[in-house]
């Protein structure tokens, strides 16, 4: 049998672990490599990301990129570019992505840039999919398999932790995300940033348990460091933002019918004190046959940010094939079937 011929597009973290199971992947032939970091431009994949030569060198030339012949584009960039989706895809390139603005049928793109890649994915006969951990898995494969024991479903909770104190990130966390800053300094309508970018997965996920949600709402708060708390990124200092949660809700008819709440701590010394769990997620179905599943990550607190990059890259390139055979337009994860490390049956 053939095997899939793939491009991956960017190589950050998830990418390069994308990229090395993509040499690693029996079925998937590795034809090109668009990198965004001059540094990187002719350096071997396999160098890139930690394994033997491949004899494929990456490229920072975009056009180039666009022309390769390839059956599916792994498309992981740290920003979107429409221009180069629709590209890709009006050239027979099918897409698998990361990008949350292609989450859900691409709602976030709003209706002239569905429409842009609606019409490329019909000029090109393909397809494109988006998908990743959270949301992706936890939003729609894992909440899916237990809708499918429901017939009558009250609601969904879907709680996200995350033990950040091991990330060796002082912009990301200081200055993006604001540990360490002023419990006063926090505002409350950054939940509505999340909202955004959940918000669409979410929906489809209310809908498929037919409870569509007519309503949102967005809530944040903070807790604040007992005590001066060192972490790989620095440290905390007693009194500031130690931890964040975000609650969003859809509702339906008045009534709540999905729920996600993100808890992303640096320390479990909070003031207020918090229920926190180690990271990973609960999901719960509340229905006429109740599920209240726990997934933490069964990795050493210091060794997270060797295994993490997995939990996102490992579905999209495991989608390949199946995204290589759907019809053209956007996936839905609803349509597809179980997506498995051995791909569908073939022949």
């Amino acid at each position: 049998m053939s095997r899939y011929r793939v491009v991956q597009w960017a190589t950050g973290n998830i990418g390069r672990r994308a990229l090395r199971e993509v040499i690693r992947h029996p079925d998937l032939e590795l034809v090109g490599v668009l990198v965004y970091d001059p540094a990187k431009d002719g350096v071997d994949a396999g160098e890139l990301c930690g394994e033997a030569p491949t004899g494929v060198r990456a490229t920072t030339d975009v056009a180039t990129a666009r022309g390769w012949d390839a059956d599916c584009v792994l498309y992981m960039p740290s920003r979107l570019d429409l221009d180069d989706v629709v590209a890709l895809l009006e050239n027979g390139r099918n897409i698998v992505s990361t990008r949350g603005e292609l989450l859900a049928g691409g709602q976030r793109l709003g209706p002239d840039g569905r429409e842009r890649v609606l019409d490329a994915c019909s000029r090109g006969g393909t397809s494109i999919f988006s998908t990743g951990s959270s949301p992706g898995f936890i939003t729609d494969a894992l909440p899916f398999a237990l809708l499918s024991m429901q017939r009558r479903v009250s609601s969904i909770e879907i709680e996200e932790y995350a033990n950040m104190s091991r990330r060796d990130s002082p912009q990301m966390l200081f200055q993006l995300m604001g540990f360490g800053q002023p419990v006063e300094s926090y505002d409350p309508r950054r939940a509505q940033y999340l909202l955004g970018e959940f918000g669409p997965a979410l929906g489809e996920l209310a809908e498929a348990a037919g409870r569509p949600v007519d309503d949102w709402r967005a809530e944040g708060s903070v807790a604040a460091a007992r005590a001066d708390t060192p972490i790989v990124a620095g440290t905390i200092a007693a009194g500031t933002v130690a931890a964040q949660r975000n609650m969003l809700v859809g509702s339906s008819g008045g009534e709540d019918v999905v729920r996600f709440t993100s808890n992303w701590y640096c320390t479990e010394e909070l003031d207020p004190a918090w229920s926190l769990r180690p990271t990973g997620w609960r999901v719960r179905v509340h229905g006429d046959a109740p599920f209240d599943v726990e997934l933490p990550f069964p990795v050493p607190v210091e060794d997270l940010n060797d295994w993490t990059p997995a939990y996102t890259a490992n579905r999209p390139v495991n989608a390949i094939p199946y995204v290589v055979a759907a019809p053209p337009g956007f996936v839905a994860p609803r349509d597809l079937p179980p997506i498995l490390p051995v791909g569908p049956r073939r022949g």
